[in-house]
């Protein structure tokens, strides 16, 4: 029980981590390191002034609660969309976390009104509708927390693991992984000192995939090339959703494009909420929030097509960020468009954004041409997905639909793991979105209890 724990990141993989370790190790000794600053005094600029000031590390994305905390708080009771848990943990053994991961959120403040549509009638409608279409809507339970409401559940959690000792070194990076024999024996910080560990949980987000790609490599270990989701984030009068808003809350469509059969999916809707700036590292990216006790004129959500890429290319992130710096270099920033003129090849201009009935939630993005920017084949990919969900919910393909970009998901190459999440080096797991296995709140969180688990094991 007196075994040293190394946890690298905050984000919800992280905290759970420590929250389950926490409870069979004396806290002091358990170390989590994270690169941002605490929740109280994470204070982005965009959202309180309406001006990005390039702060580094991003606020947004960096801090306690990682970039979940600046999010609309949604936790996706499922295995099907959110990352590939079910493919190491097993469908038993991920269905008797649900209600352990759920217990530590109510244990902390969160609402405990869990929506399961999946047998409304409405639905049952929309979901036929959807496949004479050639799309598949899927559903799955939900809770909302909301962005102020994530934060409340994020301090509680953070006062928990103060209480029982755990310290957590706040703007502080780790640079290596230290080994001996195949063995993880610590961890080197940035402009500091090296730290000793019996275990190491790599639990970075998305914003650290450059570390776990570089850590990997150094570590000579396996693995595999996650695909890279690139797309746009679209604005749309929170009227035309309303009607699925309402029961679904998250709208999540998924189909193949007919003219490359890549998967084009919508991602991370907002009912009432606005677009938001996301800095990363050296590129600006797009992203939406919503609130829990406020809603907005407009509804926002991601169109992102997922590209696959195969030998000799193994580096995705880096042809992600080349795709949002060439959005940066036109614009100084995030791009804005009429979905009328991307479809005309106009430039959208001030006048023309003007005139349009949908008003920008990002007040500082530029009005430009994405037809210089994305790729063909995920641009004909989106535009061809917008249109068919005109059909679904009209108004989606109006030709004022503003289209934001570019929104990039970034996925560091995948690290081979066993079914506790271990790497090929003993005792040094790796969970969270950074590492390739999760992508949202829900399975971030599992994840640091299956690490926790298989530490506890151990340690017993």
């Amino acid at each position: 029980m007196n075994k040293r724990v190394i946890i690298v990141g905050a984000g919800p993989a992280g905290i759970f981590c420590g929250l389950r370790l926490s409870e069979f190790i004396p806290g002091e000794n358990i170390t989590i390191i994270e690169k941002g600053k605490p929740i109280d005094k994470r204070n982005c600029p965009l959202l309180i002034t309406g001006k990005c000031i390039n702060c580094e590390p991003c606020s947004m994305i960096s801090g306690w609660g990682g970039a979940g905390a600046y999010s609309d708080g949604k936790l996706n009771i499922t295995g099907d969309v959110g990352g590939f848990l079910v493919d190491l943990l097993g469908e038993e053994r991920f269905s008797s976390l649900v209600p352990e991961v759920l217990q530590y959120y109510f244990d902390h403040g969160s609402p405990r009104n869990l929506d399961n549509v999946s047998q409304d009638p409405q639905v049952a409608d929309w979901s036929k509708k959807a496949r004479l279409l050639g799309m598949k809507l899927v559903t799955f339970p939900i809770i909302h927390l909301g962005t102020d409401k994530t934060k409340e559940v994020l301090s509680n959690m953070y006062r928990t693991l103060s209480d029982r000792g755990v310290k957590v070194l706040f703007n502080s990076e780790v640079e290596a992984i230290i080994t001996e024999n195949n063995h993880v024996t610590g961890v080197k910080i940035k402009d500091g000192d090296s730290l000793e560990s019996d275990y190491v949980v790599v639990a970075v987000g998305r914003s650290g995939a450059d570390d776990v790609t570089r850590w990997v490599n150094q570590l000579h270990l396996s693995f595999g090339t996650n695909p890279v989701d690139l797309g746009v984030r679209v604005e749309v009068p929170a009227e035309v959703l309303l009607p699925m808003t309402d029961v679904l809350y998250e709208v999540k469509l998924e189909y193949y494009s007919h003219a490359f059969e890549d998967k084009v999916r919508t991602f991370c809707m907002n009912p009432g909420g606005e677009v938001v700036k996301e800095h990363l590292d050296d590129v600006i990216t797009v992203n939406g929030h919503s609130y829990k006790e406020k809603f907005l004129p407009n509804t926002n959500f991601a169109v992102l097509v997922s590209t696959y890429f195969t030998e000799p290319f193994k580096d995705p992130v880096a042809y992600g960020k080349h795709i949002a710096k060439l959005a940066n270099l036109l614009s100084g920033g995030i791009i804005v468009q009429r979905f009328g003129d991307l479809l005309n090849g106009h430039r959208s201009t001030p006048e023309r954004i003007k005139r349009s009935i949908v008003t920008p939630s990002l007040k500082d993005s530029v009005p430009g041409d994405l037809n210089a920017v994305l790729p063909r084949r995920d641009l004909e990919s989106i535009i061809e997905f917008l249109q068919l969900l005109d059909k679904f919910a009209p108004g989606v393909g109006s030709r004022d639909t503003l289209l934001y970009g570019v929104e990039v998901k970034f996925y560091s190459m995948r690290p081979e793991l066993t079914n506790t999440l271990e790497s090929e080096v003993q005792n040094l797991f790796m969970v969270g979105d950074g590492a390739g296995i999760t992508r949202g709140l829900f399975q971030a969180a599992m994840a640091g209890l299956v690490v926790g688990d298989a530490i506890k094991e151990r340690c017993l």
